[in-house]
């Protein structure tokens, strides 16, 4: 059982429930990975009631198991981009990442991007955190990006993620009128080459499922909310591409039109997720951009 009001940056308290032992706690209730546990034993960086006990130590109900996560710094080149960032505890930060910005340096992209933004906001906070990112969106969709700040809380939610328990909505422009008020499409996804950018539907894909609703239905366009039951590269561009209703911007796979918007309209709005440690239900919504604002005006 985890008490929030002792949680530290550092440090993740737990209070034993049933007869186990410390290795089984550590795996199956704290969901530590297997690799995390050799660094614990390395390092002494686990305590059961204030002393340091061997992975196979019985443990009882009542005992106090805490753990120390200690993180070294994050090494990308601190900016200040006044990013927008709307949560902030002790395992996670949230950012509402605007459109033309890269998740995390690249030869071709290799500042101003939300790794170097996240940087300089913890630093100035006077933290001690390695950046990591759950989830990564294209430079040109804008949304919500989740930064877990220790190895534990990124391990909890990409296996989250994987899991499908995380709940994924966004808001997108379509080009054309979606008929059905709501609908799934579920095609697989799959990958042509391994140099290739671009995505197709094909059976020998990855099994990817999107659900749509629509939300307002404009000129010759459609406003839609997405949901996706899997996170493919890509997905809801491929699956709008694929239903013959390409998102308005996109380049790839989408209907281009520059004096509409001059991205793809796809924004990620929403994300429900369970906190890491304390385990208490997080949802998060973030408003759509000017960008497509203007441009669901100018198709009204």
């Amino acid at each position: 059982m985890f008490n929030k009001k002792d949680q530290k940056y550092n440090l993740i308290s737990y209070i034993n429930e049933e007869d186990l032992t410390l290795k089984e706690i550590l795996l199956d209730k704290l969901n530590f990975s297997v690799r995390s546990l050799s660094k614990m034993k390395r390092e002494k960086s686990v305590l059961v009631n204030g002393e340091f006990k061997k992975l196979s130590s019985n443990i009882v109900k009542g005992d106090l198991i805490e753990v120390r996560i200690d993180e070294d710094m994050a090494n990308f080149e601190p900016q200040d981009l006044n990013l927008n960032i709307i949560y902030d505890d002790f395992d996670i930060i949230m950012v509402n990442k605007p459109p033309f910005m890269v998740v995390h340096p690249t030869k071709s992209h290799f500042d101003k991007t939300i790794a170097n933004g996240v940087t300089d906001y913890i630093i100035k906070k006077n933290e001690k955190v390695k950046v990591r990112f759950v989830n990564r969106l294209d430079m040109n969709t804008s949304g919500l990006v989740i930064v877990a700040k220790n190895a534990y809380a990124h391990h909890v939610l990409s296996k989250d993620m994987s899991d499908d328990k995380v709940i994924k909505r966004y808001i997108t422009v379509v080009n054309g009128v979606v008929e059905n008020d709501e609908g799934t499409i579920n095609q697989p996804i799959y990958r042509p080459t391994e140099d290739s950018i671009k995505r197709v539907v094909d059976e020998r894909g990855q099994a990817s499922v999107t659900h749509y609703k629509v939300l307002e239905r404009l000129n010759n366009a459609t406003v839609l909310e997405v949901k996706l039951e899997t996170g493919r590269t890509h997905q809801i561009r491929v699956h709008m591409n694929f239903i013959g209703h390409g998102i308005i911007g996109d380049e790839l796979y989408g209907y281009v039109n520059e004096d509409l918007i001059n991205r793809q309209a796809l924004h990620a709005y929403s994300l429900e997720f369970m906190q890491p440690r304390t385990k208490e239900i997080l949802e998060f919504k973030a408003e759509i951009p000017n960008d497509m604002k203007d441009l669901i005006e100018k198709l009204r």
